[in-house]
């Protein structure tokens, strides 16, 4: 598995795309839909899709800048299929992202990601990749589900 598996998404990843939101069950996978916007590696878009692929679609992951700032984004999406969690796919991406900013200048990385128990693995990966937890917004996505957020410098 190298980084040259992680590629800008097409258009047709959309499906594949659909049925690993569908297996994390992080939402609704038709939102999808209005929201997957594939196939730009222009560095000057505000946001990006990524698709690793060794052979099949196994993992998506969204990136956007963040408004109003200078150097700021924010990994608003990473979703690595079930069956092929703990290979280090997460980790492949996180650094493919990491390194596609650096180059652009960008100063800080933003992670957001809920506080319930079901995230306690997510929230330990994102400390293992070096982030740190920056801000809890209490019941944010709903009643006694906090907002975390991860802060890393690039």
């Amino acid at each position: 598995m190298t980084k040259t598996n992680i590629r800008s998404s097409i258009p047709s990843d959309l499906s594949a795309a659909k049925e690993i939101i569908d297996a994390v069950q992080l939402f609704p996978s038709e939102l999808l839909d209005e929201m997957f916007c594939a196939g730009s590696d222009d560095p000057e878009q505000s946001e990006f899709w990524l698709t690793f692929d060794d052979g099949s679609p196994a993992a998506i992951a969204y990136c956007a800048q963040e408004t109003m700032t200078d150097g700021t984004w924010n990994l608003l999406l990473i979703a690595v299929h079930p069956d092929r969690q703990s290979e280090g796919i997460g980790a492949r991406i996180m650094t493919y992202v990491e390194d596609r900013l650096s180059a652009e200048d960008v100063r800080v990385l933003l992670v957001e990601t809920s506080g319930t128990d079901d995230f306690i693995r997510t929230r330990a990966f994102y400390s293992k990749l070096g982030y740190s937890e920056e801000a809890r917004i209490r019941e944010y996505y709903g009643v006694g589900d906090d907002k975390i957020v991860f802060h890393k410098y690039l």
